[in-house]
């Protein structure tokens, strides 16, 4: 807790990335999670990794040493053969609990428009995934306009848009979030007029906080907690309604 305020962050990596040579361990999260007052974090291979397999099994590991603090996410290319997708999907459900599944268009280059992403939704609803998207940098597939494309086709889908379009394209995440009711928005990397960009035309219960990297979170909760807004909309993007759709 911060400010009297929960704390629930929807982005947050662990693992051994080799795009960027950054390596974090469960451990250094949850100090830092501990440092800044937050309960939960949800945790995501980094995308570019030498073995899927293992990164999840150092999530489940987390999961299994910290109960109540973490959620499992999986992240691995959609582009695997369908049964070998299928199957680390149903590993990661039934052996740790995983409740998200990443897709990063940034370095993984799938169409939300295509057919060929169909197994990749479908294969999240049938195992009640929740599917989390990185939009903004990495066009042409980290459009937030393109996932309304899966989200209407999908409606009992979850999907949420990391980052909100990363700012440039944050007119985009709001207008899919308008028309798809399953469409929630995750605000790191908007600066706070941003923000409020947002909050004009979108509820508070549609909001969630994230921090991406452990440097960002002062920045990420102090912009929320600093926010001229009802005590009630910081409480939502801060923690009710990342809450409510990932259950403990």
């Amino acid at each position: 807790m911060r400010n009297s305020f929960r704390i629930f962050d929807t982005h947050a990596h662990i693992g051994e990335a080799l795009h960027s040579g950054r390596i974090s361990t469960a451990e250094v999260l949850l100090r830092r999670m501990d440092e800044y007052g937050i309960e939960r974090s949800v945790i995501i291979p980094f995308p570019v990794v030498e073995n899927y397999r293992r990164q999840h099994d150092l999530i489940g590991e987390a999961l299994k040493m910290h109960p109540g603090r973490f959620v499992g996410t999986a992240c691995m290319s959609p582009f695997l053969p369908q049964a070998e997708f299928q199957d680390e999907v149903l590993r990661c459900r039934e052996q740790f609990g995983f409740q998200a599944i990443k897709l990063q268009p940034q370095y993984q280059g799938l169409n939300p428009l295509s057919t060929a992403s169909d197994r990749f939704f479908e294969t999240a609803l049938e195992h009640e995934k929740i599917v989390i998207c990185h939009t903004g940098s990495g066009l042409p597939f980290s459009a937030p306009s393109l996932y309304m494309a899966p989200a209407r086709k999908f409606p009992d889908l979850r999907i949420v848009l990391g980052h909100s379009g990363g700012g440039i394209f944050v007119q985009e995440a709001i207008v899919a979030a308008l028309f798809c009711p399953n469409i929630f928005i995750e605000l790191s990397t908007l600066m706070p007029h941003h923000v409020l960009e947002v909050m004009k035309h979108l509820p508070s219960s549609r909001l969630m906080i994230g921090s991406d990297l452990p440097e960002n979170l002062d920045t990420e909760i102090g912009k929320i907690l600093t926010l001229d807004v009802l005590e009630l909309d910081k409480r939502n993007i801060l923690y009710e309604t990342a809450a409510g759709i990932f259950h403990e």
